[in-house]
């Protein structure tokens, strides 16, 4: 759409979105974050559906006009003016007629500016707000003055919340823990620290018969009690974080804590983020593609590294570029280098580096003592997921991640087993992300 048109469309239905929830009044949950908002999002999702009508966020419509379409159960339009009249049509007709609205909305609410959340979704009245984990170095960071101005700007949200409305807070992230002092309305905390209210202990990876990694199991440890968590066809702390949020929500609503648990044990993983996937030639996939920062590659890299191997089996991380992270971009990429090195073998495994900024990872792992015969170095996806279509063996297990802007998915697609579902299985499937280069 032009940039005019644009805006003329996003404040209408923001318009119909305010009338809308004027009218049918649905409780409102709102999640933010730089790490594990859409993951969180379809962890609270899974919980509410087993006892209301809800609606969440489709993939990550979290932006200005991500938020109204959600609201009013509309589609993107892209650059269609047709779709959006049509739109701007069915959110009227939503207002005018009487329908059958959502008891819940959960909407996921992302910034990249500062003045973004005002703009965004500072006209919302929220019940409940889940602020997940921001992190040293997050992504967007480059638009931001210093950490604390973007914290600041992620914080925002807190005033949504209604009289009574519950604040939910990541207790090990010390900027998210400090915005406890933002409100006077109910703060439950999530963790693995102790003091929070919510405790995660006893992470781990659980295998098969055969000894093949299929999901993580923890401990939620809650007034007295202690629940065993188990989330299958994923990997990663991310799911952990995602899944104590959501019930440290339920534990807030007063819901059954049993039912909840038992909620997330398959629930609907979006795509591209620590999904297992089955590879070419007996491989495992750690899918992590949907988008990368210094805080999510450091958890996808200890994912990594704690997986047993099978015989002969390889680790193989591919790294693509971090973006969007202005003057900490070098530094956070030799950060990124030194890890890959710490949970890689540096005789047997493989770093495969993607991008002019993922060169810093090289020299980071480099630095740190890692083979230099064991990195490859590639500038783009592209490139990458033709090299991995035969160098790719027997029991590897490979990590792909990558900024959203690196398409790191079309190494995923290179070498996934399902072909025929890979528009299920992988991100940015739509037809307009495959038309862009």
């Amino acid at each position: 759409m032009k940039s005019n048109f644009k805006k003329f469309i996003a404040l209408i239905l923001k318009l119909e979105s305010q009338l809308v929830l004027s009218k049918y009044k649905p409780k409102i949950i709102a999640i933010t974050g730089s790490v594990g908002k859409t993951s969180t999002k379809d962890a609270v999702y899974a919980i509410l559906s087993k006892v209301s009508y809800v609606r969440k966020s489709q993939k990550s419509f979290n932006s200005e006009i991500g938020l109204p379409l959600t609201i009013l159960g509309i589609p993107n339009g892209w650059n269609n003016p047709l779709v959006w009249l049509e739109n701007v049509g069915r959110g009227l007709w939503l207002f005018l007629a009487p329908h059958k609205y959502p008891k819940w909305l959960v909407l996921e609410v992302g910034i990249g500016k500062p003045k973004d959340m005002k703009k965004t979704a500072l006209w919302l009245k929220t019940d409940a707000v889940i602020i997940t984990a921001i992190g040293s170095t997050p992504p967007h960071i480059e638009f931001f003055e210093s950490l604390k101005h973007l914290v600041e700007e992620k914080s925002e949200l807190i005033k949504t919340l209604k009289q009574g409305g519950l604040l939910i807070l990541n207790a090990d992230d010390e900027s998210v823990l400090a915005m406890k002092s933002k409100t006077r309305n109910i703060v439950t905390t999530f963790g693995f620290n102790e003091g929070a209210e919510l405790l995660g202990t006893g992470e781990n990876i659980f295998y098969n018969e055969q000894g093949i990694p299929t999901g993580i199991i923890y401990r939620v440890d809650h007034e007295g009690k202690s629940l065993p968590v188990v989330i299958e066809g994923v990997f990663g702390r991310n799911h952990v974080y995602a899944t104590l949020a959501a019930l440290a929500l339920a534990s807030g609503l007063k819901l059954n804590m049993l039912t909840a648990v038992e909620a997330l044990k398959n629930y609907d993983v979006p795509p591209g983020r620590m999904r297992l996937l089955a590879g070419i030639e007996d491989s495992l996939i750690i899918d992590d593609t949907y988008n990368s920062s210094p805080l999510a590659a450091e958890s996808a890299l200890g994912t990594l590294g704690g997986i047993k191997e099978k015989e002969e089996g390889r680790k193989i991380a591919i790294l693509g570029d971090m973006l969007e992270l202005g003057r900490y971009t070098v530094e956070a990429h030799k950060d990124i280098g030194r890890l890959a090195k710490e949970n890689l073998d540096s005789d047997t495994d493989v770093l495969i580096v993607v991008g002019q900024r993922a060169k810093g990872i090289k020299e980071g792992a480099t630095a740190a003592g890692m083979n230099e015969r064991n990195i490859i170095e590639f500038l783009d996806s592209s490139a990458a997921a033709e090299f991995m279509k035969t160098f790719i063996k027997k029991n590897d297990i490979v990590l792909v991640k990558g900024s959203q802007g690196m398409r790191m998915e079309r190494v995923v697609e290179a070498i996934l087993h399902d072909q025929a579902n890979k528009k299920k299985l992988l991100v940015r499937q739509d037809s307009e992300w495959l038309l862009k280069k």
